[in-house]
């Protein structure tokens, strides 16, 4: 889902100098991975006119001195240099090396530079620490990879981090997630510039969806951000996620802190990038996902089992954050997997949902603390797309994600 907060006259900000919109520029660095910087040289690089693409012109500019090693210990050489960056109205940044290395100093420059002078500049996945670096998202809204969002808004405070967003569009900054958000936000730049159908031709030649709904809910791991676990809170989240079938309120996580309920939001947002009331709903939520996907509770169960206070808690929560009811999603999944595959799934790990007491007759599927079913752990340039047979027509598509604007 993109966050389109600004206006069109914003978006498109007077460029000056010798820059063409139609320019763009990919600025790669030595130790990026080449799925992510091979996004932007697919979708701005190759000439697909006789499918009703327009036409970007490509400048694959180094930002250091090459040649430049990236996976698998290739060695690329950029044509053209950071000077080539003066002649673009838009510069992109694929996945950062590294989210504890700071950047060239150059490459921070040439970014201020272009943006000054009204370029829009773009970072994919972790290419928003780039970004961040540059002071270019500083008191905007912006996205990266749910499991490195938490690192951006702890070092960048005065960035404003939803790691619920697949790309978030602030006009002249755009940010997007992981792997196959990159290519979401990319086909949002074509559609910006030139419309629906252009979008639409691009992405049939890529054979990816048009417009992807949701955002990385689905994706999102309970586990704790790596950088919480020596700081005093990593008891309170650890005790908040063990007790998430029982009713309690943010008010109850400060005072087990020791602090005052605004003392507790501030801190909790500098170590996780989210407000905790945020944070706390999505975390039931996603235990609401896993007792859908591994038990036979009703859906009144999986409400009280999740600390909801009322089934239509969970069914409001539930449609907000996934887009679907409950119900709809537990049919929809079930659909999707061969009978008995998500039960042994479950049973892995034989960790248990503290019991409320399930009623007679009726027995709950142990549930595995492994992350949403539906997604494994990665890193960035580890996203994968749907699988193969998600778009075949007739064929139930897992709910799960919420529809674009």
């Amino acid at each position: 889902m993109s966050q389109d907060s600004a206006t069109a006259t914003e978006a498109a900000r007077k460029l000056t100098g010798r820059r063409r919109r139609e320019v763009v520029a990919v600025l790669l660095f030595s130790g990026g991975p080449i799925f992510e910087s091979s996004i932007p040289l697919s979708v701005f690089g190759i000439d697909r006119q006789d499918a009703g693409v327009p036409r970007y012109r490509l400048l694959v500019c180094g930002g250091e001195e090459g040649p430049l090693r990236t996976t698998g210990g290739l060695e690329l050489t950029a044509p053209y240099g950071l000077e080539a960056i003066s002649r673009a109205g838009t510069v992109v940044v694929p996945a950062w090396r590294s989210i504890t290395s700071p950047p060239p100093a150059e490459a921070l420059d040439a970014l201020r530079r272009a943006h000054e002078e009204g370029a829009r500049i773009v970072g994919l996945c972790t290419g928003a620490f780039v970004l961040a670096a540059a002071g270019l998202l500083d008191g905007r809204p912006a996205t990266t990879h749910w499991m490195y969002a938490p690192t951006l808004a702890k070092r960048y405070p005065s960035v404003h981090v939803d790691p619920r967003e697949l790309f978030v569009d602030d006009g002249d900054v755009l940010t997007s997630a992981g792997t196959a958000a990159g290519i979401d936000l990319c086909l949002h730049i074509v559609r910006t510039d030139h419309g629906t159908e252009a979008a639409g031709a691009l992405a049939r030649r890529l054979v990816v969806p048009p417009r992807r709904s949701g955002g990385q809910e689905r994706y999102l791991d309970r586990s704790l951000p790596e950088e919480i676990g020596s700081d005093p809170l990593a008891e309170v989240v650890a005790w908040a996620l063990e007790h998430l079938h029982e009713q309690f309120d943010v008010e109850t996580l400060a005072a087990r802190a020791y602090m005052s309920r605004r003392t507790f939001d501030r801190r909790f947002r500098s170590l996780t990038g989210s407000a905790p009331l945020q944070w706390l709903i999505t975390q039931r939520v996603l235990q609401a996902q896993r007792l859908l996907e591994t038990s036979d509770y009703s859906v009144d169960e999986v409400a009280g089992r999740c600390g909801f206070r009322s089934p239509v808690a969970l069914r409001g929560h539930f449609r907000r954050q996934l887009g679907s009811s409950p119900a709809a999603y537990r049919a929809a999944y079930r659909a999707r997997r061969p009978q008995g595959v998500a039960e042994s799934a479950a049973t892995v790990v034989e960790t248990t949902v503290p019991s409320q007491g399930p009623p007679p007759g009726r027995r709950g599927t142990p549930v595995s603390a492994a992350p949403v079913a539906m997604a494994a752990s990665v890193g960035p340039g580890e996203h994968s797309l749907p699988g193969p047979d998600a778009f075949v027509p007739g064929r139930p598509a897992l709910p799960g994600q919420r529809s674009a604007p």
